[in-house]
């Protein structure tokens, strides 16, 4: 089963991907959180163009990325769970639970190291937060961050079905979290028991440093609960919060081209990369 599921990838990933977009886009017009002060014309061909570019890098210098080397990591015995005997089932579940974990940590560290926060704060620079920010992702921190995935597959030892579901879960996770959708409150506090939701998630958005460096989960909750940097709520609320980043208010700053250059460019001396935040 397993070689059927990952031989069958690419179609795996395309229809969870282009399933769950069309979802969203969906929900966001008939129940839309927040209301859009940002034109869409004027955000998605630049988001969704830059997802298609790092898409076509990832598969024209890393072919077989992740999922690849855990072939070749369980063929050869590398890796903590390729070392230890355990059932299928709970040898899969741990796998994607440690690589769940590991996503979370190095969201952490991409805030609190000035040179990866240059390159991640282009993903925060958005000034609207919607189905299509889950994709805004400058190309040089995708290949980064792939090179680190890579880097935990060796180290941990997750199987190639692991690897594979938790890549769909977080590349679904994404969309949704970011998604301007409209929940229940009881409904959505309720959910952020267990997993992160648009909510919870949008907080991270949130112009205020303090906030920007909390509810760094893309899928689980447990890791902002459990290491106390968990947000319930913005000061400003989910409405009056200001979203995005001062040093990148300008609406050229949305265009594709402007966006590949932000990394790079000097802010003021008071914009610093986030600092790890307390739970409230």
């Amino acid at each position: 089963m397993e070689e059927t599921i990952l031989a069958s990838e690419p179609v795996l990933r395309l229809s969870v991907f282009f399933g769950i977009f069309a979802a969203m886009i969906l929900w966001e017009v008939l129940a839309p959180r927040r209301p859009q002060t940002q034109g869409r014309l004027s955000r998605w061909p630049n988001n969704i163009g830059i997802a298609i570019l790092n898409t076509l890098l990832l598969r024209l210098l890393i072919p077989t990325a992740a999922v690849g080397l855990a072939f070749i990591a369980a063929e050869r015995g590398w890796g903590l769970l390729n070392l230890v005997t355990l059932p299928g089932p709970l040898a899969l579940f741990l796998g994607v639970i440690l690589l769940d974990l590991a996503i979370y940590l190095q969201h952490m560290v991409f805030h609190a190291v000035p040179l990866f926060w240059r390159l991640h704060r282009m993903h925060h620079a958005d000034l609207e937060v919607d189905v299509t920010t889950g994709a805004r992702f400058h190309p040089i921190e995708i290949l980064l961050s792939m090179g680190i995935k890579m880097l935990l597959v060796l180290a941990l030892g997750p199987s190639a079905l692991a690897v594979l579901i938790f890549e769909v879960i977080l590349n679904a996770s994404s969309m949704f979290n970011h998604a301007n959708v409209k929940i229940p409150l009881a409904l959505d506090r309720f959910l952020q028991l267990f997993i992160v939701t648009p909510d919870m998630y949008r907080v991270h958005h949130s112009n205020a440093k303090r906030e920007t460096n909390s509810n760094y989960g893309f899928s689980l909750s447990i890791w902002d609960r459990l290491f106390r940097t968990y947000t319930k709520e913005p000061g400003a609320g989910q409405l009056g919060m200001t979203l995005g980043l001062e040093i990148f208010r300008a609406p050229i700053e949305l265009r594709l081209d402007k966006m590949l250059l932000q990394p790079f460019k000097s802010p003021p001396s008071e914009e610093k990369s986030p600092k790890p935040l307390q739970s409230q």
